[in-house]
């Protein structure tokens, strides 16, 4: 059986320095596990090689991107060796004629939809992190974005893999065409297993064509029920938005607080919608938009006619993020999901919870699918503080599970989240995926800690 330093011959591939595993011991969410060794594969048959052994051996391996996960889904709980694919980009063919790009785990997202323009198409998925996470670590959360309502999620774009399994094998899911219904969806169901079933070593990723035009809304409203209210009615209008964000009173002041945009902070929402398609279509669905929001109860609507307005109104949106962390240094991110028609009721329960545990909260999202961001702001050195925030992070997850929702629309589960899966999906339904889990990797090797909870594992977001 061949050692680690047989299969990396370059010994830089390999980290071993404590700092170096300090640095893997985290990702954008919380805890800290340090790994006993990184490696940094760069071929399928490293990552084969590499996979046997462990397997051999029962050593856990924790593949991770860029480390940009929110719910722990890289995390070294049980020490191990992590396998850091965020090394791994030489390979990004875009294929015009088939519509597709073949793609290695670490290649940016954002470099894919780059490298698709040149050919006037697009990569749809577009995660907030795109700029920096791996196309690699989408797909094991299948990541979303605010494009979702009208393209979907990362899973809605994959076609093929290559997957190495927990054994050590290579296998190939799908291929190149669009219709594939040979057996079961293997393809799927790798696509936000988060790391517990196999590394993706390579996808074959669908593309779309580039919208000839965009067009941009902005709309104020008192109330939030009608705010709610407007989405669903765009929506039955038969107009499909590409985005259609939302923001509340407190992530509104907040940016004003951070940088002044003119927006009035004594209402309660705002939305931004952004068209797209033909140009004389988005230019008639705009003015339909405006007339239907005008009808629910919008105090303001705003059309951007140029491209420089269309940025300034999004502007807003891009700095909820900065404006918040001013106040205290840390972000609990959430993204609890509920059908469009309960967004008002879970606004309405966010905003219990808030006064409930007296916390900082601000919500943001993607309201088109439901789809809202409650973050929590503040400061993991105050325990006092931070169990009141545990608490009002398990009340989050209760509500949108009582609401008709899910636990999480684009973040994981991870382990922040693994405590509350049960709650959603059943004993029963937990049970089958913990089979399925066992079939496919019977050592347990493969990203353990993750996704399943183990006997009364509890929320815990403090040190102590």
């Amino acid at each position: 059986m061949p050692l680690l330093a047989e299969i990396i011959p370059e010994s830089k591939r390999i980290l071993t320095d404590h700092a170096d595993l300090y640095s893997y011991a985290f990702d954008a969410s919380f805890g800290m596990f340090l790994p006993e060794v990184v490696v940094q594969p760069e071929s399928t048959e490293e990552v084969a090689a590499i996979m046997n052994l462990a397997n051999t051996y029962e050593i856990p391996v924790y593949p991770r991107g860029q480390g940009t996960s929110l719910s722990g889904g890289p995390l070294p709980v049980q020490g191990g060796i992590v396998l850091d694919l965020s090394n791994w980009d030489d390979h990004l063919l875009v294929d015009p004629e088939d519509m597709v790009a073949v793609v290695s785990p670490g290649v940016l997202t954002s470099d894919i939809n780059t490298a698709a323009l040149e050919f006037g198409m697009i990569y749809p998925p577009d995660p907030s992190s795109s700029h920096v996470s791996t196309i690699g670590g989408n797909l094991a959360e299948n990541s979303g974005g605010p494009r979702g309502l009208k393209y979907g999620v990362t899973k809605d774009y994959v076609i093929g893999l290559e997957v190495v399994t927990p054994e050590g094998e290579v296998i190939r899911t799908g291929g190149r065409t669009i219709k594939n219904v040979t057996g079961y969806d293997l393809t799927k169901l790798i696509v936000g297993s988060e790391g517990t079933l196999g590394i993706i070593t390579e996808a074959t990723l669908r593309l779309s064509p580039k919208p000839r035009a965009t067009k941009t809304l902005m709309a104020l409203f008192d109330d939030l029920v009608n705010a709610g209210a407007a989405i669903s009615k765009t929506l039955q209008a038969g107009i499909l938005p590409s985005k259609l964000e939302i923001m509340d009173h407190d992530s509104i002041n907040a940016v004003e607080e951070y940088e002044p945009l003119g927006l009035p902070t004594d209402v309660e929402a705002m939305l931004l919608v952004e068209l797209d398609g033909h140009p004389a279509a988005i230019e008639d669905e705009i003015n339909n938009v405006q007339d239907v929001f005008a009808a629910a109860g919008a105090r303001e609507v705003r059309i951007a006619h140029t491209k420089e307005e269309e940025n300034e109104l999004w502007r807003a949106r891009k700095l909820v993020s900065p404006a918040i962390v001013r106040k205290k240094p840390t972000k609990i991110s959430e993204d609890a999901t509920v059908p469009r028609s309960k967004i008002p009721d879970m606004f309405a329960r966010l905003k219990e919870i808030k006064n409930k545990y007296k916390i900082d909260l601000v919500v943001f999202g993607h309201a088109g699918d439901g789809n809202l961001h409650p973050n929590i702001i503040a400061d993991k050195r105050d325990h006092e503080e931070m169990r009141r925030v545990e608490l009002a992070v398990e009340e989050i997850f209760e509500a949108a599970v009582e609401l008709g929702g899910t636990l999480s629309g684009e973040h994981g589960i991870g382990t922040l989240k693994a405590p509350f899966m049960e709650m959603e999906l059943g004993a029963i339904g937990l049970d089958m995926m913990k089979r399925i889990k066992e079939s496919w990797d019977p050592n347990n090797i493969l990203n353990p800690g993750k996704i399943f909870p183990k006997p009364g594992q509890k929320l815990v977001l403090t040190d102590d």
